[in-house]
């Protein structure tokens, strides 16, 4: 069984959902692939999971680096649960490249390489945004492609982490937006 809370942020309203393990899901209100893999037979109850979310969510928010994640649930498939391990390996403030998480996961797998439009595709469908960090993944030349929340919303949470975004841009056309 799932359960929902909903959470009012500075970037706009966010639904999460957890189980008897943990977080499965936390999206923001009309994102791409919102309440994907939500249990139809959910139910909305506050449970303690929830409140250790707000208190993580209400320090992010404030601009400082939270201590420590509640428990994360995330289903997915065993490369989708791979990259999104490596996705919260990803320090606060900083960003990467699904080029270079491609690398890494390739290297972890032992093969010579690895799609970083797999890797892309994985980072999108990622059911915990912000807790698992996907919106600090940007394309290669810097643009900061493919958030499900937005491009907008990747660049307020980048800068709330006062990530360095001096070679970042937003894309102004592509299926990426």
């Amino acid at each position: 069984m799932q359960y929902i809370h909903r959470y009012s942020s500075p970037l706009g309203g966010i639904l999460m959902a957890a189980d008897d393990v943990g977080l499965t899901g936390l999206w923001f209100e009309g994102q791409k692939y919102y309440a994907y893999r939500l249990d139809p037979a959910h139910e909305e109850k506050q449970l303690p999971i929830f409140q250790q979310a707000q208190r993580w969510l209400d320090q992010y928010f404030s601009g400082r680096e939270p201590e420590s994640l509640p428990p994360l649930h995330p289903v997915g498939s065993p490369f989708q649960l791979a990259v999104w391990a490596i996705l919260q390996q990803i320090p606060y403030g900083q960003t990467t490249t699904y080029g270079e998480i491609a690398r890494a996961l390739a290297k972890q797998r032992g093969a010579a390489h690895m799609s970083a439009q797999a890797v892309g595709g994985a980072v999108g469908h990622n059911p915990i945004s912000i807790l698992i960090p996907c919106h600090r993944v940007v394309g290669t030349n810097g643009s900061l492609t493919g958030y499900a929340g937005g491009i907008e919303r990747k660049r307020q949470l980048l800068m709330l982490e006062k990530a360095d975004l001096r070679r970042c841009f937003a894309p102004s056309k592509g299926a990426a937006l």
